[in-house]
């Protein structure tokens, strides 16, 4: 650990792409956890890095940490390569992981201090920090509160102050969001915000589609492998695979029943409920439309309305990652 007294390494160069990946593979034995991936994030962009459980999103953060090395590919962020260079890249990276990870028997004040300490910073420039922190997070008058007796949205928007104490150009959010309500989540992206306008680059991981569409741009990962990257406006134009028809009904669950034993009749590439709707992903919406209508019509299942709808992120995300059937 660098003690407060010593000196910082210099800065690193801006950089038009402060994170680089080209042909990045991780092998666990016989498993693939990362397959040959490629793309750059854009200096001050929040970059959403998406994909299901188990799809190597975390793989992919730890490996551009340098906690765990590649078997294959070349990675640099802020030009610093992460499995050679890991401590000089460290003093210019924050990271949050999806766990919570202050020490809940510190005060809020406590945390700030003890990681600041860690990253090197001078007791000045600690106090001047451990103030903007206790602002950001909204805990003015709560910093000598011990840090477990904060509410889940406090306790997120330390933890965030606390990873970038040290005011790093790159910063990795790793499911920042799981299981704090939608007031605090809208907060909290307030603050990645307010962070990208400062120049910081983001690449954050969440499972919340609304996040996602907060993001500039957005990779899905599947498997292991990069399948789409994009945009969000431009993923739900070009990388939906068929159209979205919703169907509006009483009764949703007799409904997607209905369908989901009609699949192969009636080439429905996906039924799934979407709220109190069904979206039915159809190969060619104008042909399906009618098809449907008929079927629901001949069952005797009670229906108000079909209608040919653009699809959502969530829609396209569930498109492009669900297994193809052989």
């Amino acid at each position: 650990m660098r003690l407060p007294w010593q000196r910082r390494s210099v800065e690193p160069e801006a950089l038009e792409h402060p994170i680089v990946v080209e042909h990045l593979t991780k092998r666990f034995g016989d498993f693939l956890a990362v397959d040959d991936v490629n793309f750059h994030v854009n200096a001050g962009e929040v970059y959403g890095w998406l994909g299901p459980n188990g799809a190597g999103k975390t793989t992919t953060i730890r490996m551009l940490l340098g906690l765990m090395p590649p078997t294959s590919g070349r990675m640099r962020v802020l030009g610093y390569d992460p499995t050679t260079q890991t401590k000089a890249m460290q003093e210019h990276v924050g990271y949050m992981s999806q766990l919570f990870t202050l020490y809940e028997d510190l005060t809020a004040a406590e945390n700030i201090r003890f990681y600041g300490l860690a990253y090197g910073l001078s007791r000045e420039m600690l106090r001047q920090r451990q103030e903007e922190i206790i602002a950001m997070a909204g805990l003015e008058g709560r910093e000598n509160e011990l840090t477990a007796h904060l509410s889940g949205g406090w306790k997120q928007r330390l933890a965030l102050g606390c990873a970038i104490v040290h005011n790093p150009r790159v910063v990795f959010l790793d499911e920042p969001t799981a299981g704090v309500d939608p007031i605090s989540r809208r907060e909290f992206w307030g603050l990645i915000y307010a962070m990208a306008k400062k120049g910081v680059t983001i690449l954050v991981t969440t499972h919340y589609m609304d996040e996602a569409e907060l993001c500039q741009r957005v990779a899905f990962i599947s498997e292991g492998r990069l399948i789409a990257l994009d945009s969000p406006e431009r993923l739900k134009s070009t990388a939906m695979h068929g159209q979205i028809l919703e169907v509006n009904t009483p009764t949703p669950d007799r409904v997607m029943q209905a369908l989901l034993a009609a699949r192969g009749e009636l080439s429905l590439i996906d039924v799934a409920l979407y709220g109190a709707q069904l979206h039915v992903v159809v190969a060619d919406a104008l042909v399906g439309k009618p098809q449907l209508q008929d079927y629901l019509d001949r069952q005797g299942t009670p229906v108000t309305a079909i209608e040919w709808i653009a699809p959502t992120l969530e829609d396209v995300f569930i498109s492009s990652v669900k297994p193809r059937e052989e």
